[in-house]
């Protein structure tokens, strides 16, 4: 008889501990608002199968969290601050979206979280790549999950550096993402008594690449930086190509190099080339089984982004069923206090400034003879511990991190 009360009682208990949950979460659902380009230059990048991966894990969570629904709203921010500002705000306002997921272009992402700041919704970003989204843009209201251009700029410059790569000519998109990885670039090369003989800024999206890649080729520097993303760097390399930098022994580094811009380049163009990646769809069992999953709704492999979106929405529906809250700052709290082990990451945790740290990859892209197919692309070299990888906390000046 007293196993049996003793039995009741913590079914009570646990039914108490739904029910209150339950009440904690707001209009009796978690909403989750999708921010991406969904149509220009970075629509590879996160984009529609970005909103897939998003798709797959409410799937993978069962559709609902401590029995309420979980419920997908979506937008295009056309990469304008404007725009996502105003889509969030009003996703906020009249919808009462809990979460904004994907954020591709660093100005949007910038705009979108000091909107979020204001209102204390959650933000994760995937897509931007700024390093100063956790530094001097940092707030206690997003996590930066996927990558930044800490880590891009410094293991593929210090990997150039050490084979002799000592002048550089940067090639940068002239917006918050690229003014940020030209930095880091910058300041890696110097430190290791390199020298930057010049920079060159071009507006996003450009089409026709060859005046940059003439002042790249008669600065005479040994190593031609791309600071840059999309088909902005497919179409740098292309036109560098045409131009035979590589032929007259200059070196074309690609800073920020996704899995789909080597496959739409080919590995014939991209054969040898060095990048930084936060995750490749074959680098492990864990990963290969998921990603067979999203290509197979997909008929693609998925990017860095697309599978940092389904680990971090992965990750924040556990909060809000462990907490039985969708607040930002209830949520935010568990994600940071609690590590992050899945097809994405092993060992990952979220510093104080909002950075999720985990460990990245050298990776080299194969030649033809050793591609196997067509998603084939990358060999991992070296693995650069996530502690290692990103800004240390004593060199930021995010407000977040105690001194």
């Amino acid at each position: 008889m007293k196993i049996i009360k003793t039995a009741l009682a913590a079914s009570l208990v646990s039914l108490l501990g739904v029910s209150s949950a339950q009440a904690q979460l707001s209009n009796n659902e978690v909403r989750i608002g999708y921010l991406a380009d969904m149509s220009g230059i970075y629509r590879d990048l996160g984009g529609p199968n970005g909103l897939e991966a998003l798709r797959m894990a409410v799937e993978d969570f069962g559709g609902r969290v401590n029995g309420q629904p979980i419920r997908i709203l979506s937008a295009d921010d056309r990469n304008s601050p404007d725009v996502a500002s105003s889509t969030v705000r009003q996703w906020i306002e009249r919808d009462n979206v809990d979460m904004v997921q994907g954020l591709v272009a660093s100005s949007v992402t910038i705009a979108a979280t000091r909107v979020m700041n204001g209102t204390n919704t959650l933000g994760l970003v995937n897509g931007s790549a700024a390093s100063s989204i956790t530094n001097e843009h940092c707030t206690p209201n997003h996590i930066h999950w996927a990558y930044d251009t800490y880590p891009l700029a410094h293991g593929t410059a210090a990997a150039i550096l050490a084979e002799g790569g000592q002048n550089w000519f940067i090639l940068t998109a002239d917006y918050a993402f690229g003014h940020a990885l030209e930095n880091d670039v910058r300041a890696v090369v110097e430190s290791q008594g390199g020298r930057v003989v010049n920079t060159v800024r071009h507006p996003l999206a450009t089409n026709d690449f060859s005046s940059y890649i003439l002042q790249a080729q008669a600065s005479g520097a040994q190593v031609v930086g791309l600071a840059n993303a999309g088909s902005d760097t497919v179409n740098s390399i292309i036109t560098a190509g045409e131009f035979g930098l590589t032929h007259s022994g200059q070196t074309v580094a690609a800073l920020l190099l996704f899995l789909n811009d080597v496959h739409a380049l080919g590995v014939e163009t991209a054969q040898g080339t060095q990048l930084v990646t936060g995750w490749y769809w074959d680098m492990n069992p864990e990963a290969r089984a998921w990603a067979d999953r999203f290509y197979a709704r997909t008929n693609a492999r998925p990017s860095m982004v697309q599978a940092g979106i389904y680990s971090s929405t992965m990750h924040y529906l556990r909060g809000v069923e462990a907490t039985g809250s969708d607040r930002a700052a209830d949520v935010r709290a568990w994600m940071a206090e609690n590590p992050i082990n899945d097809m994405f990451a092993q060992g990952g945790y979220v510093r104080e400034d909002g950075r999720m740290v985990h460990d990245m990859y050298l990776a080299r892209v194969k030649t033809p003879a050793e591609s196997t197919g067509p998603w084939d692309l990358y060999e991992i070299v070296r693995t650069i511990p996530g502690d290692e990888a990103y800004r240390p906390l004593a060199d930021s000046v995010c407000s977040l991190v105690n001194r």
